[in-house]
């Protein structure tokens, strides 16, 4: 974390507001549209610092021009700076991240509420109670499944018997 009194020779007054509100408790008390708005300024802010320190590096290596009287000599301000603007933007999203699990939190458990008022309701519905079973309950149905003729041990003992003999005809 950087110094106060670094924070205020690398960043501007519209900047040091920017990261300032990217900081709890000001970032928990925005409003949703405040949120967006601070995320996407402070994103312009970062590719900009970005933007510079990629030209400073050019310069430097003399790829490109200078934009200024002299060619760039060191780009690491703008790099700090680009640190700074990067961890605001990051804190940004990390609570519109928050904030969208909460919702869909919040989402889910009332769907699963009325689900449950649903079923509920649906379970109350009484059938009248006239009719073939009335009051007799539950009738036996028969199984109409075959039935099984043969023993299992039986059956596994005649499989190994072939397969014994199988072996044996096979070794000859």
């Amino acid at each position: 974390m950087a110094q106060k009194a670094q924070i205020d020779r690398l960043l501007d007054e519209g900047e040091r507001e920017l990261v300032a509100a990217s900081r709890y408790p000001n970032l928990g008390d925005m409003s949703d549209e405040d949120l967006a708005r601070l995320k996407s300024n402070l994103r312009s802010r970062r590719d900009r610092a970005r933007d510079i320190a990629k030209r400073q590096r050019r310069e430097m290596r003399g790829k490109s021009a200078p934009a200024g009287a002299r060619p760039a000599a060191d780009d690491a301000g703008t790099r700090e700076k680009l640190s700074l603007l990067s961890s605001a933007v990051q804190r940004a999203n990390k609570e519109a991240a928050r904030r969208r699990r909460f919702a869909a939190r919040e989402t889910l458990k009332k769907n699963a509420e009325k689900a449950l008022e649903m079923r509920r309701a649906s379970m109350r519905q009484h059938h009248p109670s006239a009719g073939r079973t009335a009051n007799e309950g539950m009738r036996a149905v028969p199984n109409r499944k075959a039935q099984d003729l043969a023993d299992p041990m039986e059956v596994g003992r005649v499989s190994q018997f072939v397969k014994q003999g199988q072996a044996r005809r096979d070794s000859r």
